[in-house]
């Protein structure tokens, strides 16, 4: 087969150059320079069938019949199951379990009857027995056939009457048609549209492993995130066997929706009640320990926030978060410092969330001010306590979104009390549990710290 002619796309201005070059002709910039396919006019992602616009009042909206895994906790990210011919992409730091992961999906589908197609550019084909080995018998070996290929258009050709497809990774897989290295810019984005093509035209779920960078982004281009119809997450703390696995985007169902899993020498198991997996065990209330009512996606999910403050060693204070926005802890330290009096500006401070969990709900603030204020003083919260709330910057409590759930959800792990805002809805009286609304974070430490 012919190479198709290709062109180098400047990444910041789009100027076209013939062959590459360490600065871009039209902007100026270094370093941007990606090699693109030249389109013809007929190609093979076009239709071969004219379509016809439908108006809305005509359009077809018959309801999808969803592929369930098996996996209770994946099916629930997913939005319910597999959509047929959609295209999910999972990411994770390296180590997390995304193959492990996606293995198993395909175990449970093989037993319920599916027929499914497991290309592994990473790995050889041995190396995949001895990891379906270790994660335990199973009746579905038969329906699970192994492609060790790195070339797109040769794992399509072999991509014959299957039920589903695994393709780990898409940073391995490389287009005959580019001559850049596997995992390149336009490598990525061309073999993620070969497989696009591929679900679409033959309505085969496809399942990309994605790799991410230093920084925690997916390796790759951001179109590669556009183009699918599901992104994954797969977090966790490595010194830990909770994984959560996160819903960035979907288009047949939530997003933000969470599942929690532990991985252990079997691989992964479904964790039944996620907020008493998060939350710390402690024979007495310890200072710096504040018990946070989160939301993640449509499920209540409440996490221990742990805070240390100590006097800084060096001229500048520290302001380490594990789990949180650091820029979000140094916002609420000024605030505290400048509305609550707290002499921070010598105190290092360290925040870490229970469990690896990580919080980008600013609903979390109180939980934060909290367990900063009782480390700093040395006075710890009743552990019966559950909080949440925005703090504002002029030390105001701001509503919170989804106050119900969170609410009978500390009535269901038996909190005694739950500080909330005193801006929100009505709430209906519940049972052995105190509703306690604050104003400021002032009304908030005289409740949290009253005994």
């Amino acid at each position: 087969m012919s190479k198709k002619k290709t062109q180098y796309i400047c990444q910041s201005c789009g100027h076209a150059h013939p062959k590459w070059q360490g600065r871009c002709d039209g902007c100026g910039e270094w370093n941007t320079l990606v090699e693109e396919i030249i389109e013809t006019p007929k190609n093979r992602f076009a239709s071969t069938v004219s379509a016809v616009p439908v108006s809305l009042s005509k359009a077809d909206k018959t309801a999808v019949e969803r592929i369930p895994t098996g996996f209770g906790e994946f099916d629930r990210v997913l939005g319910g199951g597999i959509v047929p011919g959609s295209v999910v992409l999972l990411s994770g730091e390296p180590g997390i379990g995304k193959s492990t992961m996606l293995l198993q999906v395909a175990i449970r589908l093989a037993n319920a009857g599916k027929k499914i197609l497991f290309v592994t550019g990473e790995e050889s084909v041995g190396q995949i027995k001895l990891r379906a080995d270790r994660l335990g018998p199973s009746g579905g070996e038969d329906s699970i056939f192994l492609l060790a290929e790195t070339c797109s258009e040769a794992a399509v050709a072999e991509a014959g009457d299957y039920d589903a497809i695994v393709v780990d990774s898409i940073q391995a897989m490389a287009s005959a048609d580019l001559q850049g290295a596997a995992g390149n810019v336009s490598q990525v984005r061309q073999s993620a549209a070969i497989f696009i093509e591929l679900a679409k035209r033959s309505h085969i779920p496809v399942f990309l492993v994605g790799h991410v960078t230093k920084s925690g982004a997916i390796a790759g281009p951001k179109v590669l995130e556009h183009a699918v119809d599901v992104v994954l997450t797969l977090e966790g703390d490595s010194q830990s066997e909770l994984r959560l696995l996160r819903s960035t985007k979907n288009r047949f169902g939530a997003t933000g929706e969470i599942g929690v899993f532990s991985m252990g020498e079997n691989g992964f198991s479904e964790v039944e009640n996620p907020s008493a997996a998060f939350l710390g065990h402690h024979d007495a209330p310890v200072p710096g320990s504040t018990v946070f009512a989160g939301i993640e996606g449509n499920r209540p999910l409440f996490v221990e926030i742990q805070a240390l403050a100590s006097p800084a060693a060096y001229g500048t204070p520290q302001r380490v978060a594990q789990g949180l926005d650091p820029r979000r802890l140094i916002m609420l330290a000024a605030i505290l410092e400048r509305r609550g009096g707290l002499p921070l500006s010598r105190q290092d401070l360290f925040i870490n969330v229970v469990g690896g969990v990580n919080l980008t709900e600013r609903s979390a603030d109180l939980a934060v001010v909290l367990s900063i204020v009782g480390s700093f003083r040395d006075k710890p919260i009743s552990d019966d306590i559950a909080v949440f709330g925005e703090i504002g910057l002029t030390g105001e409590l701001r509503r919170a979104p989804r106050t119900p759930p969170r609410v009978k959800e500390a009535a269901r792990l038996g909190f005694s009390k739950v500080i909330i805002p005193e801006a929100g809805e009505k709430l209906p009286k519940i049972k052995d549990l105190e509703i306690i609304r604050a104003k400021d974070i002032f009304s908030a430490f005289k409740t949290a710290f009253r005994d």
